[in-house]
């Protein structure tokens, strides 16, 4: 049970616990229980022991029946009402585990008095002349109103003011990051005077006074931007546009850009059909490689209990993550360990993710499920790779991408006609099985 001081938390925080279906003995965390030690004697009982039965149990003293041994061991009445206050207690319990429910923290009745420290050591001398009390930056352009609360709510009231000239371009600036892989102030972690200007400041807080005015809506804000025309404009550099904007920073042409490492294994996952949509629930433990990198990584660590099943194929946003062992086919693709906060990540070009999208086990069952979906709903070569081409990258194939595409199945194909059994070996990788009708090569 998740307990503390003051977050009221009323019932256990981990709604479903899976215990490995072992059955352990003096085993602490991190602790290996009693390994290779004996036990004398071994007892189950269906109730709790009064005070005076273990003792008896324990020191073998005789046992000097009283008020509490009679009401749990021989009155049977008792022993009925006790057994309907567990049912009626247990029937809470249940009802309330399924409710989510998430710790808030409450207010100090009497703030903790904090101090300015002598070259910050914390055992500096302190006095009330030294007391500092909560506040905000002075320099900031927005002062906390004298009247607030100088507490979270008030932070809180503070930081979503309608008038405060921070927050909503911080998230706007953040948004359309995501759509054109640069924010218009291209330094996202960074709006002081260290970070860059704004590429386009009028945009920028039309976007802001928009949002604030929209009720701060994101799906909104999201639906603006991909309807504009900036956005969909043609990728295609032409020379005269690589001439006068080069990194597209004055957005004379629509944005290319990688996907993310979690956006390129959700892309994979629903072209061929896999994507299980099921939203919220615990983590989920996708393909990893390697026999357990969780126990290389530090041999105290659990082991890796891969998923099975449809939660094989759930969205990255809940795939299990263990910040000293990151999932490898996340990580060539430059996601962050979560070590630190990563406000904006780089964007690499390296032969381990060609490497990655070729042999890993999610990206090999995902290209044969795509490969079965369009054999099943197209009858010619042409068409098959077309539809699969569509799939993928949202639009139709050229002619010399079909010829190079056609001339590459043929190729493939002639081989693992020759080399069945590699045919089989790579078909065969993942937890979806091959339709029977199907011939591997």
């Amino acid at each position: 049970e998740t307990t503390g001081l003051r977050d009221q938390l009323k019932k256990s925080a981990n709604v479903k616990v899976d215990h490995g279906g072992q059955f352990v003995i003096g085993q602490r965390f991190r602790a290996r229980g009693l390994a290779g030690g004996l036990i004398d004697d071994v007892r189950v009982y269906e109730r709790a022991l009064t005070q005076a039965e273990v003792k008896h149990l324990a020191t073998g003293e005789p046992l000097v029946p009283n008020a509490d041994y009679f009401a749990s061991a021989v009155d049977s009445k008792s022993r009925r009402t006790l057994s309907e206050l567990t049912a009626a207690r247990k029937s809470l319990v249940l009802a309330e585990e399924v409710i989510d429910e998430i710790p808030v923290m409450k207010e100090l009745a009497t703030p903790r008095p904090a101090h300015v420290l002598h070259r910050g050591e914390y055992d500096a001398p302190k006095n009330d002349q030294t007391r500092v009390e909560r506040d905000v930056l002075s320099k900031l352009p927005l002062p906390l109103p004298d009247d607030a609360q100088r507490d979270r709510l008030g932070l809180a009231n503070w930081v979503t003011h309608p008038r405060h000239p921070l927050t909503a371009r911080v998230a706007v600036n953040r948004f359309w990051g995501s759509f054109f892989a640069h924010g218009l102030i291209r330094t996202p972690e960074n709006f002081g005077l260290q970070g860059d200007l704004p590429t386009h400041p009028q945009l920028l807080d039309w976007l802001a006074r928009d949002f604030i005015k929209h009720g701060w809506d994101v799906k909104r804000l999201c639906r603006d931007i991909v309807l504009s025309a900036t956005y969909r404009q043609d990728s295609a550099a032409t020379p005269e546009k690589l001439e006068t904007d080069p990194t597209n920073r004055l957005l004379a042409r629509g944005p290319a850009y990688r996907l993310a490492a979690e956006q390129i294994r959700d892309l994979a996952l629903t072209a061929s059909g896999l994507m299980n949509r099921t939203m919220g629930g615990p983590p989920v433990s996708p393909y990893q490689p390697g026999e357990d990198l969780w126990r290389e990584a530090n041999s105290m660590s659990p082991a890796y209990k891969q998923s099975v099943g449809q939660s094989l194929h759930r969205r990255s946003l809940y795939s299990v993550w263990k910040r000293t062992a990151p999932l490898p086919n996340m990580m060539a693709f430059d996601t962050s360990s979560r070590e630190v906060c990563t406000v904006e990540r780089s964007r690499t070009n390296t032969p381990l993710q060609a490497l990655v999208l070729l042999n890993d086990v999610q990206f090999v069952e995902a290209a044969r499920q795509l490969a079965v979906r369009v054999m099943g709903d197209q009858n010619e070569l042409e068409e098959q790779i077309q539809a699969a081409f569509v799939t993928l990258a949202g639009r139709e194939a050229s002619d010399e991408e079909i010829a190079t595409l056609n001339q590459l199945f043929h190729d493939e194909q002639k081989w693992f006609a020759e080399n069945r059994e590699d045919a089989v070996k790579l078909t065969s990788l993942g937890d979806t099985e091959l339709p029977p009708n199907l011939d591997a090569a």
